[in-house]
């Protein structure tokens, strides 16, 4: 059959409808559309084999709906006129329905869909795709203007559809990157395919749903599902603890590379489900793990873990304990679970029967744990036994230090020594060892495998101070007109003198201001920086003081937008000096709104003097949803006198389980008054409310109001080691949910009772 191609616009729409009345269009199997009504009218007419090519530009506000019954020889295909140069943006999104149809080479950015999905394999609830495939697509940062929002970047339906090699980066608001729904029978037992996709980062969302993939729900996680994911290459998925959420039965996940991804694949529910191949580098960083198991009959088979970090539900290997009778939305228990030919080396937490409490008091039983090689450099112990674990058999592992004594009969300890192969991943040299961890034919998916090839794979973060110095002297608008002209990664290089700031620095790209000698600024709004949507700070060798600021209460000299943010910021404060922030009451160094997050917040070698606020305010999330305003808050060096509300107000409520932080840390600083002032309504130098790592040492308190530390969620981890309290009370820690008594860790401290 000869090819035809008609190039339609709306004007041209008519001409489209005239010949395939007379039959001309019969010969034509592609048709050039360039705006929504030409591709309206030309969907009207589409046949097998047919394919509708959206012209190169960009088509803001199209709710594509994409229909059609082609055949397996003869599918109906819409595409781009050049892949990668069709852009979807505003409210836009793509909905198709019926038999092999196939969607390539869009791109969707600069824009939001107007309903829950991006992607969706349905047209309404009874009309479905099936048959059908997406494929070299493209989602970038395409989010909700509100953080917390929920949306669904893709989701499908039917049976028998295939999604491959897309490049999926920077879901931001609240929602799983990617789901397959079970809701119907339409949609059950489905055998779909998910394979060499790029799930680029995603930043962590500080509550929970932030997974990447979901394939099921708990309401239907007692259902088959049959999908394969297979070859996708997850590059620091960090939304939550779930960076994979199996929720139903009999599911492949096989020959998937986990680069950098906190969190861990999770069989959060559903039975048979096969786990093989998979590869996971952790390369040493916070909260990396590999594989959760739990519900029954899984196999774990030929997984390679390498440096993952992860505790408890993240740690490297999890078996879960179950609720006895389990409630469909719970925890099955482990039965009948085959681990075997998995190596797990220089990583820090294998836990079996994780999560024992009196709720989850159903121990694995009828399980195999074989020829499985587990190793680290250090030496260190990784097994943590919660329950008991005599329900699984332990045969023929090798490990290369002592075992716990209740698995010593499983495990022969070797000194081994480890060689990296040809494919990346570490092996055992020696006699007897061809059988134990990972195959040698085990190859990993790359990143080059996944994706597009005409889309970059870009960085997700532009470092400080990767642009250029722009020197700044003290003239009026100065800085204001500095920051205006900067680009993101620039330095504001301070010379010396005096800066009066009389308007808001606001930031919308990632700027260092850095000091040149003596530089002073004081500021006239209620204010001196304000982080927006993209925007964050690094302050180096400046004096800064408030003296000039607005006699009103409630100052900041930092403050994030008012208003929800999705992009998370990073604040930096080296070498500084804040003083005289005390014209009016409830003056803050730092202040966070609802809906804000910071990745880091770090202080170091700096000074605050003179407060009337607190010097870092991230409790705005006070609606016990498990939400929290920053991961990590760390503080070095530092000296805090005369600070009349708490050095920090930290709060993350709920008991939701589903993150990892908030991080605090406070190392070799100095509090002296600190957390005295009469409207400080918690009476603390420091609160912390649900934080789950505090680590304090070194540290002096001098005529300081105690510390409120109260756990609420998890297993916390609390220490105060090696400080000195003069003339301050003992820090106070109260466990709000578990009924435990305290668990902080309190040691070697001055000044205190031990």
């Amino acid at each position: 059959m000869s090819k035809q191609v008609a190039k339609v616009s709306a004007m041209g729409a008519l001409l489209v409808m005239a010949l395939t009345l007379f039959g001309c269009a019969t010969s034509a199997d592609e048709i050039l559309v360039e705006d929504q009504k030409a591709y309206n009218e030309a969907l009207k007419n589409i046949k097998p084999g047919d394919t509708i090519k959206l012209a190169d530009g960009v088509w803001r506000d199209f709710e594509i709906i994409f229909t059609g019954n082609g055949s397996a020889e003869k599918p109906i295909t819409l595409t781009a006129q050049t892949k990668g140069r069709v852009i979807l943006s505003g409210q836009s999104n793509l909905r198709l329905a019926g038999e092999y149809l196939v969607v390539s080479g869009l791109v969707f950015k600069n824009g939001f869909t107007p309903t829950s999905e991006v992607v969706s394999f349905r047209r309404s609830k009874d009309d479905l795709a099936n048959n059908s495939r997406v494929t070299e697509i493209v989602i970038d940062n395409y989010n909700q203007p509100e953080r917390y929002e929920v949306d669904f970047w893709v989701m499908m339906y039917g049976k028998n559809n295939r999604f491959d090699h897309n490049h999926l980066v920077g879901k931001r608001n609240k929602g799983v990157t990617m789901a397959v729904r079970l809701n119907t029978t339409d949609s059950q037992e489905n055998h779909h395919r998910i394979d060499h996709n790029y799930f680029g980062p995603r930043p962590i969302l500080g509550s929970n749903g932030g997974e990447t993939l979901r394939i099921g729900t708990s309401h239907y996680s007692r259902t088959n599902s049959f999908t394969i994911v297979e070859n996708n290459y997850f590059d620091r998925c960090d939304g939550e603890l779930e960076i994979i959420s199996n929720k139903s039965g009999k599911n492949i996940f096989r020959s998937n590379t986990f680069y950098q991804s906190r969190g861990t694949l999770t069989m959060r529910h559903g039975n048979n489900n096969l786990v093989e191949g998979n590869i996971f580098f952790g390369n040493g960083a916070d909260h990396t793990g590999g594989i959760r198991v739990i519900n029954g009959g899984q196999t774990i088979r030929n997984n390679y873990m390498e440096g993952l970090k992860g505790t408890r539900f993240g740690g490297a290997f999890v078996v879960m304990n179950g609720v006895p009778n389990s409630p469909i939305n719970r925890y099955d228990q482990v039965k009948d679970a085959d681990i075997f030919g998995n190596t797990i080396v220089d990583s820090d937490n294998i836990q079996l029967a994780a999560g024992s409490d009196a709720e989850r008091s159903a121990a694995p039983v009828d399980s195999r744990f074989a020829n499985n090689l587990i190793y680290n450099e250090d030496g260190r112990d990784t097994f943590t036994i919660y329950d008991d674990v005599s329900g699984i058999d332990f045969t023929d592992n090798v490990i290369g230090r002592a075992p716990p004594q209740s698995l010593a009969s499983g495990f022969q300890m070797m000194d081994i020594k480890m060689t990296r192969a040809e494919n990346g991943l570490l092996y055992a040299d020696g006699d007897g060892l061809e059988n134990i961890g990972v195959a040698k034919d085990l190859q990993p998916t790359s990143k080059d495998m996944t994706g597009v090839s005409w889309f970059l794979k870009a960085e997700p973060l532009i470092a400080f101070a990767s642009g250029k110095t722009i020197e700044v002297k003290p003239e009026d608008n100065a800085l204001f007109n500095a920051v205006n002209a900067a680009e993101a990664g620039d330095v504001l290089l301070l010379l010396p003198g005096s800066y009066v700031v009389g308007k808001f620095l606001k930031l919308d790209k990632p700027l260092t201001f850095k000091g040149e000698g003596d530089v002073n600024l004081t500021f006239e709004r209620s204010a001196l920086f304000e982080i927006l949507d993209g925007g964050s700070l690094q302050l180096i060798n400046l004096n800064i003081s408030g003296a000039d600021a607005p006699d009103n209460a409630g100052n900041s000299v930092i403050r994030t937008s008012p208003y929800a943010m999705l992009q998370n910021y990073r604040l930096e404060i080296i070498e500084m000096n804040f003083i005289d922030l005390d014209v009016n009451h409830s003056f803050n160094v730092v202040t966070a709104a609802k809906g804000t997050f910071a990745d880091h917040i770090l202080i170091q070698n700096s000074t605050f003097k003179d407060v009337t606020g607190a010097v870092f305010k991230l409790d705005k999330e006070s609606d016990d949803f498990g939400i929290y305003n920053a991961e990590y808050l760390t503080i070095e060096n530092s000296n805090f006198d005369n600070v009349q509300g708490a050095l920090v107000d930290f709060y993350r409520g709920g008991t939701d389980e589903s993150t990892f932080g908030p991080h605090f840390s406070l190392q070799n600083s100095t509090l002296s008054h600190v957390g005295s002032g009469k409207r400080n309504k918690s009476k603390s130098s420091l609160q912390l409310h649900g934080v789950q790592v505090t680590d304090m040492s070194g540290n002096t308190f001098k005529n300081s109001q105690p510390f409120l530390i109260n756990h609420t969620v998890g297993e916390p981890k609390t220490r105060i080691i090696k400080n000195k309290f003069i003339a301050t009370p003992a820090p106070l820690v109260s466990e709000l949910n578990s009924g435990l008594e305290p668990t902080a860790i309190l040691q070697d401290n001055e000044g205190i009772d031990p």
